[in-house]
């Protein structure tokens, strides 16, 4: 389905250079800031206080997350458990007080708005804790770009494989450094929105780079700059389908998802706007820069027998 379809193809990698050139600047800023800045880090990775607080009726999260930033807790998740009348409370370990001193002060700020409210449980989540969540999901990470760079390998040539980790890698470390620019708090669920971005963003470069290989088997006579510029440009309704309706989603998330999924919304944004733009200027142009030719993905065969048409496309082609 095509909402439109553009005629003439779009010179994109005219303007690669220039492209390239922000995406490369863009990236320089967001490690900085990765190093300067450093992640802001949520209770799951640097430990604290975890707190399941029953309540007689439903309550407002946002009324009760004010509540306890008055106490002088910052950054405290505080979320439904079960059911509107559970809520389960994060809180970062705070200097010069213990676990138990957190949740007696937050369960009698509680009492005040609800005296029934009863603390069902408390817990101390330690930061060795956190230290092995950090490695999981930097392991989690590590398999989903090697797995990415097989499956690109096999499923075209080594050199699309290089582009199209090249292009995600550069996704995810912006995400990072939007999240280290603003400081941002890191948690578990942004982790999955920055895995869940690496799926999503090599599925936009696999759709260009079949489209390519398709053009090398169909237009004989093009060279490999407009080979690519029609693939981009072939695919430009498809991507604003795609991308358009999967947005509207995560915008719905973003706004109306409350604070439980805010920054989860928030790095699949951020995720999916940079996934398009570097599919389509740093995984094709990478690509082009590294040689990308006919021959890499069609091989010629001589077959016994009349002789091949010349006209014929796919004539003496098999992929």
């Amino acid at each position: 389905m095509e909402f439109f379809k553009i005629k003439r193809d779009i010179p994109f990698m005219r303007h690669a250079l220039l492209f390239n050139a922000v995406s490369f600047i863009t990236f320089l800023a967001a490690v900085f800031f990765l190093f300067s800045r450093g992640l802001h880090l949520s209770v799951e990775f640097t430990g604290g206080t975890l707190m399941e607080v029953g309540f007689s009726q439903p309550v407002a999260l946002d009324p009760m997350r004010a509540q306890i930033a008055a106490l002088g807790y910052n950054d405290v998740q505080v979320q439904n458990f079960g059911s509107a009348r559970d809520v389960l409370i994060r809180m970062p370990a705070a200097k010069g007080s213990t676990a138990t001193e957190q949740s007696e002060r937050v369960m009698a700020a509680l009492k005040t708005t609800d005296a029934q409210a009863v603390l069902k449980r408390t817990e101390f989540v330690g930061p060795q804790v956190g230290d092995e969540l950090a490695i999981d999901g930097l392991k989690a990470l590590a398999f989903v770009v090697v797995g990415i760079m097989i499956y690109l390998a096999i499923r075209f040539e080594w050199k699309y494989a290089v582009a199209g980790i090249i292009a995600n890698l550069h996704d995810v470390i912006i995400i990072l450094g939007f999240f280290a620019f603003f400081q941002w708090e890191f948690s578990l669920p942004v982790l999955a929105a920055v895995l869940a971005v690496l799926g999503y963003s090599v599925n936009e470069s696999v759709v260009i780079f079949d489209r390519v290989r398709e053009n090398f088997r169909r237009f004989r006579k093009m060279n490999t700059i407009e080979i690519i510029d029609n693939a981009i440009t072939s695919t430009i309704s498809r991507t604003i389908i795609t991308h358009g309706c999967t947005q509207l989603m995560v915008l719905s998330m973003l706004l109306f998802g409350g604070a439980t999924l805010h920054y989860f919304a928030l790095a699949l944004t951020i995720g999916i706007l940079f996934g398009i733009y570097s599919s389509v200027f740093v995984a094709a142009a990478i690509a082009m820069w590294l040689g990308i030719k006919r021959e890499d993905l069609i091989k010629h065969v001589k077959k016994d027998g009349p002789e091949e048409d010349p006209n014929d496309p796919n004539s003496g082609a098999v992929v």
